[in-house]
């Protein structure tokens, strides 16, 4: 993973994602987040197109001038991140694992929380549940990499390491109660996952009722496959010979297509920009 990448992503998306809002709400972060009110911040010369309601009609009085209030919004928003590190999240496709398409996701999410006064905590989800601590911008990104380094899931570039077999997940009912300690209605959560054997149905549709989690279901190619035997490439160490070959995958239907509030992040696409695109819907 390149975090520099990432960062120039950020600054092609910042012009569209900190605007002004009317004149009332500077540096408002266009997602479906919500700050818990606003503060005064400055008088400002009234111009055409302003919104009339902010006038002080007391100092228009005194002067014969109008001037508007401006206010900026109060955040200071949790943003949880659940970041799915199954067995699963290693296929990809064009060199980009899911995996790693949800951890440079996940690093966006700190550098914009910068931005917004806002906090981002992550729970990585291995064969257990690791709680990186609460913050925000270039700390939280060290945070977040240490993190990944300690559990052997990124390497000391910052690339995936790929998994010499398959260890046993953590149940899905700890992942469950993991998740529910965080759905406070102040925090926003976001689930990234491609949800192969991440929770089961019925506690997916549990989560989904509520309008402050947000779940993002990862794919490639092969997760979208209508026809099999599949052809892909096998990498030395997942019991195949590293070549191409035919293999019959089958399986049960994907879980989060039981309900369309899961949103799709295609690895082989543009993800980061799509995701941005989805929390502005």
């Amino acid at each position: 993973m390149k975090i520099n990448e990432v960062r120039k992503i950020v600054g092609r998306l910042r012009v569209n994602l900190f605007k002004r809002a009317n004149s009332f709400s500077i540096g408002m972060l266009k997602t479906q987040f919500r700050g818990t009110g606003l503060q005064f911040k400055e008088h400002q010369v009234y111009s055409f197109g302003d919104d009339v309601r902010f006038i002080d009609w007391k100092i228009l009085a005194k002067t014969n001038h109008p001037y508007i209030k401006t206010f900026e919004e109060e955040r200071n928003i949790e943003i949880v991140v659940v970041l799915d590190a199954g067995a699963t999240m290693y296929q990809g496709a064009k060199g980009v694992s899911k995996l790693q398409a949800a951890i440079e996701i996940c690093c966006l999410m700190y550098l914009l929380a910068e931005e917004t006064s806002d906090i981002v905590h992550t729970l990585i989800v291995t064969d257990k549940v690791t709680n990186v601590p609460k913050s925000k911008g270039e700390s939280g990104l060290a945070r977040l990499i240490s993190a990944l380094e300690d559990l052997n899931i990124l390497n000391g570039n910052g690339k995936v390491i790929i998994q010499d077999g398959q260890k046993e997940s953590v149940g899905k009912d700890e992942k469950y109660a993991a998740i529910m300690k965080h759905l406070n209605k102040k925090r926003e959560v976001i689930i990234l996952s491609d949800f192969h054997d991440f929770l089961e149905p019925e506690l997916v549709k549990k989560i989904l009722h509520r309008s402050n989690v947000h779940m993002f279901q990862l794919k490639t190619p092969l997760d979208e496959a209508k026809k099999i035997p599949y052809l892909l490439y096998s990498s030395p160490g997942f019991g195949a010979s590293g070549k191409f070959g035919r293999f019959l995958l089958g399986g049960k239907k994907n879980q989060a297509d039981l309900n369309k509030r899961i949103r799709e992040l295609k690895v082989h696409e543009s993800y980061l920009e799509s995701f941005v695109k989805e929390m502005m819907r």
